[in-house]
Order: structure tokens, then C-alpha cells, then sequence
């Protein structure tokens, strides 16, 4: 069967994003053997929903996966499946439409290893159970957002010496008390996994706006940074596994 991919991202005025959708696709068209693969945005900036579809059916395919390209569940993914579906009934290829990249393994896996990188790049040689991590996500109204990111945090508990998890806006705890309360166990070193998937405004700018200062205030030790997560080889893998699904 001839097949196609779309991801649908939620959209970022940074060309990082683009660039970085432009290296996943190609990645997930070679190791998929898709026909076609290429991305829309929900909002923010085109190609919009309806352009990314019909952009696709104008291929010669008789399926296309659709991939909400999203770290969480909730209600941006239901208004992008929503805006696909509506023209299943336009054409006769069949469309699959994928999970979002959330609750599954292959996210904590990506979390680990950001830690592991940041470490080496420091020339830190630590045991992990003896560093601390405290994951950044975006924050969202939905319960189901903040359920994701417990499941990353949950699943290294007994992994790293502590971990714990902050967001940058919408709800807590903010990024200030995400620092405090890893102040508290006193560790030697802790590193910061910004848990976004692009490096956007949000990874260039916004975090560091109320990261720094909270540092600054701290009586931490050593503090590391990490690589967002969404050009991890991982997560290309984690995409194609959930198309096969």
C-alpha cells in the first residue's frame, strides 16, 4: 500500500521549528518508506490543517497516517484530529490518525539520555543515582497535560537521586518554586531537561526569563541545562512506532 505521513505540530514562529520539522520528516519518509511525509500547524503561522491535507491526497497514496505531533493529550490534539478528519469524507484514502507523543516509554527514555548528555558535556561523571533532575514542560488547563509529564517524572524515580517537574506558565508549580524545592535536598549537581519539542521562543527565551533569577537566588550548586527533546532519533522511532499502531 502506498503510503503517506502528516504531522500536524501546534505551530511556532521560530524557523527552528520548521528546520527541525524539515529533518523529521525526511528521517521518518526514509525510515518508513513512506511515499510522502511533510507537516502542518494547528495555529500560528501556515501551512494550516486543510493546506497539509490536501497537499497530501494530491500524492499518489491510498493511505495517510496522520500524527498529532504533540507531548500532550488534551484539547489542541482534538481540534487538530478534528480539523483532518473532516476530509476523510472527500477522498477514498484511507486515513489513520496516530496517539500524540505522550505516556509511552520511549518519553522517558528521551529524558534519560538528555540527562546522560548534559552530564558528559560537562565533563560530569556522576552516577545518575546520585544527580537530581528537574523537568520544564509548557503547562496546560487540561488534566490529562499534567498527567504526561508525571508519567516521565514517576518513571526515573528510581533512576536519578531526585526528580521532580515545574511549568513555565498556565499552572504550578512555576519554574521559581521548581527551584526551591530542589534547593531543599541540597544536590550536587542538578540538571534542568527542558521537556518542549522544539526550540522555540519558549526553549530560546521565555525559560531562561524566570529560570536565570531563580538560580541567581538559590544556594544551588551546579546546574546544567538540556537539549529539548524532539530531534532525538528516539522520537523519530517513537513517531513511526505509533504510525505502525
Amino acid at each position: 500500500m502506498k503510503r503517506g505521513i502528516l504531522l500536524i505540530d501546534r505551530g511556532s514562529r521560530e524557523k527552528e521549528a520548521k528546520e527541525e520539522l524539515d529533518f523529521i520528516c525526511k528521517k521518518i519518509k526514509e525510515k518508513g518508506n513512506y511515499v510522502f511525509s511533510d507537516y502542518c500547524f494547528l495555529e500560528v503561522l501556515p501551512p494550516f490543517i486543510e493546506e497539509g491535507v490536501k497537499k497530501c491526497l494530491k500524492q499518489d497514496i491510498e493511505a495517510l497516517t496522520i500524527v498529532p505531533y504533540f507531548l500532550y493529550p488534551g484539547k489542541k490534539v482534538k481540534a487538530a484530529v478534528n480539523d483532518a478528519i473532516k476530509f476523510q469524507s472527500e477522498t477514498d484514502v484511507k486515513f489513520v490518525i496516530t496517539k500524540p507523543m505522550s505516556m509511552h516509554k520511549t518519553m522517558t527514555e528521551l529524558v534519560e539520555n538528555r540527562v546522560t548528555s548534559a552530564l558528559e558535556k560537562n565533563n560530569i561523571s556522576l552516577p545518575k543515582r546520585e544527580v537530581d533532575v528537574l523537568i520544564i514542560g509548557h503547562g496546560s488547563k487540561d488534566r490529562n497535560a499534567h498527567l504526561s509529564i508525571k508519567y516521565v517524572v514517576d518513571g526515573l524515580t528510581n533512576t536519578f537521586r531526585n526528580i521532580s517537574h515545574c511549568f513555565l506558565e498556565i499552572e504550578e508549580p512555576n519554574i521559581q518554586q521548581g527551584i526551591e524545592k530542589c534547593q531543599k535536598d541540597n544536590p550536587e549537581v542538578l540538571v534542568v531537561v527542558f521537556y518542549f519539542l522544539h526550540k522555540g521562543a519558549h526553549v530560546k527565551r521565555d525559560i531562561y526569563e524566570d529560570l536565570n533569577p531563580a538560580i541567581e537566588k538559590s544556594n544551588l550548586k551546579k546546574v546544567l541545562t538540556t537539549e529539548h527533546i524532539g530531534t532525538d532519533e528516539k522520537m523519530i522511532d517513537l513517531i513511526l512506532e505509533s504510525a505502525r499502531e
